[in-house]
């Protein structure tokens, strides 16, 4: 791009009967250029404070590739955001909310969920009026999808993020086209667009897709005589077409951009000059540079993440310690409680059966007391024996009570030995809890990077600047592989598009749709493809069938 420059001067004391001049230094990518301007010599506004704003006159085929300086990059950005967000270029919707997304990463940085919380680009002027209006959707509405972009983003840098943004930009039907009313040999009326690839003819209802084009390697002289502009193509044997403009002033402007963009477009096809290669190279050593700048900080918050992340997990595991601890003292409480209360209750039931065995030995005693007196009567020996039968019933019963509690004091011994040996245990665990490292050993952090960080020198003797046929031809594979890599990215980027089309269609309001939705619409339905390829399909007809189909509009 031959001066991607945007500045802005304001001058407080413009007086008419005072002339002010002031000085343009304008440094390019492949020249450098000083003139003089007079201001009262343009239509300057009579209210002061004036303010100038300088804007790219020319626009880049590719911005990647030809916004060398960032800052370039950067000015040249701002300029291609306002025009959109001005609807002096045409974006369908749905790219409108990712150019967004990316004005938003380059604007705040990487999507921090705790900081970037809702309504925080409720201020901010990321869609055109034409958009909003276009829908029945809320700002929140609009800032919920700019949102979900925008989190995709993470870890692009400002000039990335600006980068992506022209590079979505570029493709668009109006980008770098400047409109001209002028008529044909029968005076119908068109439209002369002006741009990086050539001269192109509109209809004055649809500035999106031209009606025939003429690249600038065709076209051989440009000139004008008062109204009436004659452009010559490249094949002699073809005819000059001729179109007339409004004013003389408007011829001027024709051809100052026919001529900046012809040079341009040739020199963008030959092999750059040794200052261009220069700056180039310098750009990609900052970009390096500026690459190791980032990785540097992401391995550092890595490890600080990392830190902080082994830091959580030994509170965590501090804390389990701490509650299996209690958890252990309390097992080993109750089971405490329970042996006690165990060896109360064998002591008990072991008095019982001792208390029943000597009660047994009693009715022992007493039954062989009873056999041992003679009973005279009958009836005193039926009673006897059904006495001593009561008593040997009695003493059966009570030797059996005996047993069984002799056999429950056993139980209870068996309890109470198993109640001491879970008691050994959950002190064992206990122990085991309390003896543990509290932190576990770490890995060893690495050191920080040191300061001198090295640079690429890509400058140096061992350059060479002369491009012979293989230079030029590994050029080219470059430049295919990257178009390769770009028509990839562009059909994954393409798919997202018609989802968030898709998704926000149902709330369109047809009525309020403007004959440039109504166009590009249509060129949708019909399967239009990009700005490139239509341009690139006129152009395959005959030069002198196009002029010919100019001259019967």
């Amino acid at each position: 791009m031959a001066g991607a420059i945007a500045s802005r001067m304001s001058f407080s004391s413009l007086k008419r009967k005072q002339p002010k001049t002031f000085t343009v230094r304008i440094v390019t990518m492949d020249a450098e250029m000083e003139f003089n301007c007079e201001v009262l010599d343009h239509d300057v506004s009579k209210e002061e404070p004036v303010t100038f704003h300088f804007l790219a006159k020319f626009y880049p085929e590719n911005a990647e590739e030809e916004l060398v300086q960032e800052i370039t990059q950067h000015l040249f950005f701002l300029q291609v955001k306002k025009q959109i967000l001005d609807e002096k270029i045409y974006c369908p919707p749905e790219a409108s909310v990712l150019l967004a997304s990316y004005a938003v990463q380059a604007k705040y940085g990487d999507y921090d969920p705790s900081v970037h919380k809702r309504g925080f680009l409720a201020q901010e002027e990321l869609l055109p009026k034409r958009v909003i209006n276009l829908y029945q959707m809320t700002p929140e509405m609009w800032e919920e999808r700019i949102t979900a972009w925008y989190a995709e983003h993470r870890g692009r840098a400002r000039d990335e993020a600006e980068m992506e943004y022209l590079k979505i930009a570029q493709d668009l039907e109006m980008y770098g086209v400047n409109y001209f009313a002028i008529r044909n040999k029968k005076g119908t009326e068109l439209l002369l667009g002006v741009d990086a690839l050539g001269l192109h003819i509109y209809d004055p209802e649809n500035r999106l897709t031209p009606k025939i084009s003429f690249p600038w390697n065709e076209i051989r002289n440009i000139s004008y005589s008062d109204k009436e502009f004659t452009i010559k193509p490249l094949d002699k044997k073809i005819d000059v077409f001729k179109f007339n403009s409004s004013k003389l002033r408007v011829n001027k402007l024709i051809l100052q951009l026919c001529i900046g963009n012809h040079d341009l477009f040739m020199r963008r096809r030959k092999a750059d000059s040794l200052e261009v290669q220069q700056m180039k190279a310098q750009a990609r050593e900052e970009k390096a540079r500026k690459q190791m700048e980032r990785q540097r900080l992401a391995r550092e918050k890595q490890m600080r993440e990392e830190a902080e992340r082994t830091r959580d997990e030994l509170e965590r595991r501090l804390l389990q310690m701490k509650e299996e601890a209690t958890m252990a003292n309390e097992a080993l409480m109750r089971s405490e409680e329970t042996a006690d209360l165990l060896a109360e209750k064998a002591q008990i039931t072991e008095e019982e059966a001792k208390l029943l065995a000597q009660k047994a030995a009693e009715a022992e005693q007493e039954m062989q007391r009873i056999k041992a007196t003679a009973i005279r009567t009958e009836e005193e020996k039926r009673l006897m024996e059904q006495k001593v039968l009561e008593a040997e019933v009695l003493a059966l019963k009570m030797a059996e009570e005996s047993e069984r509690r002799a056999k429950e004091a056993d139980q209870l011994k068996q309890d109470l030995q198993e109640a001491r040996e879970a008691e050994r245990r959950a002190k064992q665990k206990l122990l085991e809890i309390a003896t543990k490292p509290t932190y576990p050993p770490m890995n060893p952090i690495p050191a920080p990077l040191p300061p001198d960080i090295p640079s690429f020198n890509l400058i140096g003797d061992s350059l060479s600047f002369d491009f012979k046929d293989t230079d030029m031809k590994r050029l080219s594979m470059e430049i295919e592989k990257e178009k390769v890599e770009y028509m990839e990215k562009s059909k994954h980027l393409q798919e997202q598009l018609n989802e968030l089309k898709t998704e926000i269609e149902a709330l369109k309001l047809k009525e309020r749709e403007t004959a440039l939705d109504i166009l590009h619409n249509e060129n949708s339905d019909r399967g239009g493809s990009s700005k490139h390829n239509t341009i690139k399909k006129l152009t395959l007809q005959s030069a002198k069938s196009r002029v010919a189909f100019f001259e019967e509009l």
